[in-house]
C-alpha cells in the first residue's frame, strides 16, 4: 500500500515554490511546418507525408545556451524542453526508435546539449515526455481522439498491442532519466478518456522514476491533463500522484486547494501568442506588461508560470518572444523579490494590483496610482518597521494628511505629489513588518 510521505514531498517541491517563474520550450520537427506543434493531428496528415519534415530537418542556428540566457535574463529559474511531442520525433539519442535528432541532417542529442547549457547558468533543468505517440506502430490509431488517422479506417487497431508500446514508452523514460544526469523536473503529458493512470502502468512508472531520480518533481498528468487536479487533490495520493498542478492557458481563479481546504502546488502554463509549437503566421502576442501581471497574479495565488517559447524551424527564439522576455527581464532585476520565494499574503486583494509575500515582508504591487496617498488595506500603523520602493530601496513615508482623517485604522502611504507611478507596469511597494 502506498503510503505518502509529506516530509519527502516538501523537501523536493522546495527549489520549485522559491522559483515561481519558468521557461517551457516546444520545438521540433513541427517547427518547419510553421502551423503549431498539433499540425500533423489537426490536419491529420499521414506519417508518409510527415516525413518529409524529418528528411529536412536541420536547425543550424541551435545554440542552447542563446535559450539559457534569455530565461536567466528574464529572471526565469527553471527550463523545460520537450525531449518528445506528441508525433513521436524524438530530440535525444534513443536506442529504441530511429525517429530521433541523431538521424537527421542535425545528427546530434540535441537534449544533451540542452541540459549543460541549462545548468550552465545555475538554472533547473526539466525535460517534457509525452505519454502519446503518433508515430509509434501500437499506439491507437483509427477511432483514438487524438491521432492524426483517427477518421481513416485503413488504419485500425486490429494487430495493435498497446501494452508493446507502453514498454517501449518506459524504456525511454529510463533513457531519459539515466543518460542525463540529476533532472529536477519530469513533465509528462498527458492522459485522457481510458488512457489515464494505470493504463500507462503508472506506478511502475514512477517507482522506476523515483529510483533513477529521487528528487525529481513530476506534473500531474499521468493521470490528468490540463483540466483536472489529480489525486493530491482527494486527499488521498495515489503511488504516481503529480506534485503539482497544470492548469493550461488559465489562471486559476482562487489558487487550488485540496478537498481538506490546503493549498495545492500548481503552475500555469501559457503562451506568448496562441500556439506552443511555432506558428509563423500567429502574431497575437501577449504584450510584456499583461505577463508581468499574469506571473504576479500567480505568486499572489500561491502558484508559478511556466511560459512558453516556441524556437523556429532553424533554432531560433522568434524575435517577438525575445523583445518580450528581454521586457520582462528589465522588470524582474529590480523587483525579483517580490516574486521568488513568495506567496500567497493572506490579505484581502488590493483593488488597485495585488499582493505577494515572504515571511514579514508584503509586497504591494500597484498597477494604478489613487487619489491623494495610497491606502495600503490589510495592516495597522503599529504593525509596519517600514516601506520601501523595492525598484530602488527609497523610502516611502505613511502619511500624516488631514484627507484620511475619516479612515484612522487604514494605513496610507505617502508617494508624493506626482500622480503618475513610477514603474507604469507595476510600482512594488515593500513593506517590512515588525517582527
Amino acid at each position: 500500500m502506498y503510503q505518502f510521505n509529506r516530509e519527502e514531498y516538501e523537501k523536493r517541491m522546495q527549489w520549485f515554490v522559491n522559483a515561481r517563474f519558468g521557461m517551457f520550450i516546444h520545438w521540433g520537427l513541427y517547427a518547419i511546418p510553421a502551423r503549431g506543434e498539433w499540425v500533423r493531428s489537426f490536419e491529420e496528415i499521414p506519417k508518409e507525408d510527415y516525413m518529409k519534415y524529418f528528411e529536412e530537418f536541420d536547425p543550424v542556428d541551435y545554440d542552447p545556451k542563446k535559450w539559457a540566457k534569455a530565461a536567466k535574463e528574464a529572471g526565469m529559474q527553471y527550463v523545460v524542453l520537450t525531449a518528445k511531442h506528441h508525433d513521436g520525433f524524438c530530440l535525444f539519442d534513443s536506442k529504441y526508435t530511429d525517429f530521433k535528432s541523431t538521424n537527421t541532417k542535425c545528427g546530434r542529442d540535441l537534449v544533451a546539449e540542452f541540459v549543460e547549457a541549462v545548468r550552465g547558468e545555475g538554472l533547473k533543468v526539466g525535460l517534457y515526455f509525452t505519454l502519446l505517440d503518433w508515430y509509434h506502430e501500437d499506439y491507437p490509431h483509427y477511432g483514438d481522439r487524438q491521432h492524426p488517422m483517427r477518421n481513416n479506417p485503413a488504419y485500425k487497431n486490429d494487430n495493435r498491442d498497446f501494452s508493446r508500446y507502453v514498454d517501449y514508452m518506459h524504456k525511454q523514460i529510463r533513457e531519459i532519466c539515466t543518460n542525463y544526469g540529476k533532472l529536477d523536473l519530469l513533465w509528462f503529458d498527458f492522459s485522457y478518456d481510458d488512457l489515464n493512470g494505470e493504463a500507462w502502468r503508472a506506478t511502475d512508472l514512477v517507482n522506476m522514476v523515483r529510483e533513477l531520480q529521487p528528487s525529481v518533481i513530476i506534473d500531474n498528468r499521468l493521470e490528468a491533463s490540463g483540466v483536472g487536479y489529480g489525486s493530491m487533490a482527494t486527499g488521498n495520493p495515489k503511488p504516481y500522484h503529480g506534485d503539482f498542478v497544470t492548469p493550461e492557458q488559465i489562471i486559476p481563479p482562487e489558487g487550488i486547494k485540496d478537498v481538506n481546504g490546503n493549498d495545492l502546488y500548481w503552475e500555469s502554463c501559457v503562451t506568448m501568442n496562441g500556439n506552443w509549437g511555432y506558428h509563423a503566421t500567429d502574431n497575437f502576442w501577449k504584450p510584456s506588461p499583461m505577463l508581468i501581471k499574469k506571473l504576479v497574479e500567480c505568486v499572489s495565488k500561491g502558484g508559478n508560470l511556466i511560459l512558453n517559447v516556441g524556437p523556429d524551424a532553424k533554432g531560433n527564439i522568434p524575435d517577438a518572444s525575445q523583445k518580450i522576455l528581454s521586457e520582462i527581464g528589465t522588470w524582474m532585476k529590480k523587483n525579483k523579490n517580490s516574486i521568488y520565494g513568495c506567496g500567497k499574503a493572506g490579505l484581502p486583494k488590493p483593488d488597485n494590483g495585488r499582493l505577494t509575500r515572504n515571511g514579514n515582508k508584503l509586497y504591494y504591487h500597484l498597477y494604478e496610482n489613487t487619489i491623494g496617498p495610497m491606502p495600503l488595506m490589510g495592516i495597522k500603523k503599529d504593525e509596519v518597521k517600514c516601506i520601501r520602493y523595492l525598484a530602488t530601496g527609497a523610502e516611502v513615508p505613511i502619511s500624516t494628511s488631514w484627507v484620511h482623517t475619516d479612515y484612522p485604522d487604514i494605513v496610507f502611504a505617502d508617494l508624493g505629489p506626482n500622480p503618475i507611478l513610477p514603474d507604469g507596469v507595476d510600482t512594488v511597494l515593500e513593506v517590512t513588518l515588525k517582527d
